[in-house]
């Protein structure tokens, strides 16, 4: 499964070293400079494990900590300058799942969020979907259901016509169930929809050139001769 990273920081460099970091590792990550940043973006998709600077100013990250836990489950870990040893107590005091001090290593940072998504979550099943809350991982992409949208791996949305949502949600809401042309029409089309953009090939190939890795050899929307297509939930745990 491919998880959301939110990370909350009022340094843009650092906030462009970790987002690339992470994202390089695997995660779909999210960069924003506040508090308020952060709850606009939950509003629209979910988060499940939030990277809080402690040191912002207006509104801390134990702040907002506090607020995040009482939301429900999420991974949260703080950064800090201060290596005091009262800011990292106050921290998991206020529901922190761990603390990493500046300046830091990616690599202890990485280590961090996978020893706190694993310890949060766990491993998800193989038989299942790579859903997180209201979104599903397609391919190099997560489609968000609620809000119609589709976002890359480091939070960029990927802009996507209604023909192409629909025909994804049908794919996701069916994994690993081959269909045919006739069915994924009668499934995806919408009768307001144009009739000259009904062509399930046309919209598949250009699905195809927003989340796969490589349009040419599809691995999350996979073509089955003289029978159809089908989609393929990624499998993969955490690395």
């Amino acid at each position: 499964m491919t998880v959301h990273i939110a990370v909350v920081d009022d340094e843009p460099d650092l906030r462009a070293v970790v987002q690339s970091y992470l994202t390089r590792h695997g995660f779909a990550v999210t960069a924003v400079d506040g508090g308020g940043a952060l709850r606009a973006l939950m509003a629209e998709r979910p988060v499940d494990l939030a990277i809080l600077d402690i040191n912002m100013p207006g509104e801390d990250g134990l702040s907002i900590a506090r607020d995040l836990r009482r939301l429900g489950p999420i991974g949260i870990i703080m950064l800090t300058a201060n290596s005091d040893r009262v800011d990292k107590v106050v921290g998991l005091e206020v529901g922190a799942d761990d603390y990493v001090t500046k300046p830091f290593d990616p690599r202890e940072l990485l280590a961090r969020v996978r020893t706190v998504l694993r310890r949060s979550s766990g491993h998800r099943g193989e038989g299942s979907p790579a859903t997180l809350g209201s979104e599903v991982q397609v391919g190099r992409c997560r489609l968000n259901i609620d809000s119609r949208k589709l976002f890359a791996l480091d939070g960029r949305e990927v802009p996507l016509t209604a023909g192409e949502f629909d025909l994804l949600r049908t794919f996701v809401e069916r994994p690993d169930r081959v269909m045919s042309r006739d069915q994924l029409l009668e499934l995806a089309h919408r009768k307001e929809a144009d009739v000259f953009d009904r062509s399930v090939d046309t919209r598949i190939a250009r699905i195809r050139q927003k989340v796969e890795v490589d349009p040419k050899h599809p691995a999350a929307i996979k073509t089955v001769r003289s029978a159809g297509y089908v989609f393929v939930p990624s499998r993969q745990e955490l690395a």
